[in-house]
């Protein structure tokens, strides 16, 4: 059961990582050299906590789908509140 808490755990923290760098990236062009180093910011810490959790590559697509899931999430959140700092 410890293993399951370990994936899940090393999932939300992929995403939670990856909240900011998805805000931050909003604010520069798609496909520049910030908005890709932002993209692949959290990449070594995440594989560097998976490692450490002793889970093994198989699990790297989960990890990633965190890690996408916290960069939309972040990117969402940024553009929504320039939409509403936009509205008087």
């Amino acid at each position: 059961m410890q293993g399951t808490f370990s994936i899940v755990g090393l999932v939300i923290l992929a995403l939670v990582i990856s909240i900011p760098c998805g805000y931050i990236r909003q604010n520069f062009p798609k496909y520049s050299f910030a908005w890709f180093f932002l993209i692949h910011l959290p990449i070594p810490f995440i594989v560097l906590l998976r490692i450490k959790a002793g889970l093994s590559w198989h699990f790297i697509p989960l990890t990633l789908g965190g890690s996408v899931a916290g960069q939309i999430i972040g990117g969402a959140v940024s553009r929504r509140r320039k939409q509403n700092d936009k509205t008087p």
